[in-house]
């Protein structure tokens, strides 16, 4: 998939939907523009929410062959895993450690549990796919991924990034409109009032928000 990167270069990306994962040559992931971030999360948002695949135990990189170990890193104060060579060549990462490496993931704090737990009994974990009981945990007894949801705040960020970037041709007018509404719907997850798209979450939740998030930005 080839994407724009910064100061009008294109970067191409591999990936694979069966496996929900991209793999990234060096730095890549770095090159990328904000609006190539928005076409990322829109692609995963548009795939249908259930369960990936398996991930073998002994990757190898596509450049050199060698294995991948499996590297657990951390940016601000979430922590993500991927698999990288150890020669430099790139990194392997699952689309949900993807949105987590952005900062777009965050966990639900416990009163969003609690509001969560008034409607829904189960759900999909977010990172494997395995069913989540709420009623007696909040995390994956599979993979350890606690039950988290998109921050479209982040999207926001990446908004103000476009437009900054596409000055003086502004970026679309319509786009932050369009992610203020998203973002309202999703605050409605967890307001007072009743929350008609939290009892339609049949997967997990942060593909529902991006499924929303992927929605909008269609429409723009």
């Amino acid at each position: 998939m080839t994407l724009d990167g910064h100061q009008g270069r294109s970067v191409s990306i591999d990936l694979c939907l069966q496996c929900q994962a991209f793999w990234f040559d060096k730095y890549e992931n770095l090159q990328i523009a904000p609006i190539s971030t928005l076409q990322l999360m829109k692609l995963i948002g548009e795939r249908p929410a259930g369960a990936s695949i398996a991930i073998s135990t002994e990757l190898r990189c596509p450049r050199c062959s060698d294995q991948l170990p499996l590297t657990r890193d951390m940016v601000r104060n979430t922590h993500f895993n991927y698999w990288r060579c150890k020669n430099g060549d790139g990194h392997f990462i699952r689309f949900f450690e993807f949105l987590r490496e952005k900062n777009f993931v965050r966990p639900l704090s416990s009163q969003q549990l609690d509001e969560l737990r008034e409607n829904v009994q189960t759900l999909n974990c977010s990172n494997c796919g395995a069913a989540i009981n709420l009623s007696t945990s909040s995390s994956c007894a599979h993979c350890g991924s606690a039950v988290a949801m998109l921050d479209l705040k982040g999207s926001e960020e990446l908004l103000e990034q476009l437009r900054k970037a596409a000055e003086p041709k502004p970026a679309d007018p319509t786009l932050p409109l369009q992610l203020l509404k998203a973002k309202q719907d999703m605050d409605l997850l967890f307001g007072r009032k009743p929350e008609p798209l939290l009892k339609e979450v049949s997967g997990d939740l942060v593909h529902a928000c991006l499924s929303k998030l992927a929605a909008w930005l269609n429409r723009s």
